[in-house]
């Protein structure tokens, strides 16, 4: 099974981490399978899954038992999960709380919450508790609103220092890896070599130490896809064909045939 240790030794020498999203039992057992080393039970869960408008909605009680089935449908993949909007921000104390109540209600292995040096001393009280901890900087949903919208970051004169005082108060405090999402990839690249940690990329280009994608966005579900993933299989158009199909033969009463009765 994959520890936060590994995460480090793979940045070491040079091999690429691999994350992804899951929010249920079937698909975290089919990603784990298929050998990802993280998978991430996001707040994305919010707009993603359960139809909200954004990440903020969302609450601690509706994501666990998401969390907690996909912690136990992993048996090598390391998860990951977040902590959602109001629920780690007030102080260092309700970070450690939320923390703990993830952790044990889910059996997730670490916690991921968005911000830099403005929640240093939560991520420090969250490591201090032997939780594990991996950031997330660069474009914040949860900070959607006072950002301006889903902005490209690292842009401007003080755009590389800025992210880098982030990251650096991150990794002083305890974290084993940082998420960048949507940072200009030449900025991506220094602060990644800048760190001792791992940093993940989610549309920072390809010198973070690894990559991390929604998964129906990868994999095809859904009208909408970010400019910056890329659609490695259609399964929204397979589903689509097979409820199609059952709908077709149900109608016409083909379906159950004898093969799928039982006649005693």
């Amino acid at each position: 099974m994959m520890r936060i240790h590994h995460f480090k030794e793979m940045k070491s020498r040079g091999e690429k981490i691999t994350m992804l999203t899951a929010y249920d039992y079937p698909t975290a057992k089919a990603f784990d399978e298929a050998g990802v080393d993280m998978l991430l039970v996001g707040d994305s869960l919010g707009d993603n899954m359960l139809g909200y408008d954004s990440t903020v909605p969302l609450t601690l009680d509706e994501m666990i038992p998401f969390a907690r089935a996909v912690a136990k449908a992993a048996k090598n993949a390391f998860v990951v999960a977040d902590l959602p909007f109001g629920t780690y921000e007030v102080s260092p104390e309700q970070a450690v709380e939320s923390s703990i109540r993830m952790m044990k209600l889910s059996g997730a292995q670490a916690i991921k919450f968005e911000g830099g040096r403005r929640i240093a001393r939560q991520v420090k009280a969250v490591t201090d508790a032997g939780i594990p901890f991996c950031g997330h900087l660069g474009f914040t949903p949860q900070s959607e609103n006072a950002l301006g919208g889903r902005r490209i970051q690292g842009r401007g004169d003080d755009g590389y220092d800025a992210l880098l005082a982030d990251a650096l108060a991150l990794q002083e405090a305890g974290a084993f890896a940082v998420v960048l999402e949507m940072v200009i990839a030449p900025v991506a690249e220094k602060v990644t070599a800048a760190l001792d940690i791992p940093t993940i990329g989610i549309g920072a280009g390809p010198s973070t130490d690894g990559q991390v994608l929604v998964w129906l966005d990868a994999l095809g579900v859904g009208d909408w896809h970010p400019s910056f993933s890329k659609q490695f299989a259609a399964v929204g158009a397979v589903m689509s064909e097979g409820a199609a199909g059952y709908i077709r033969e149900v109608k016409a009463g083909s379906f159950p045939s004898p093969d799928h009765t039982f006649d005693e």
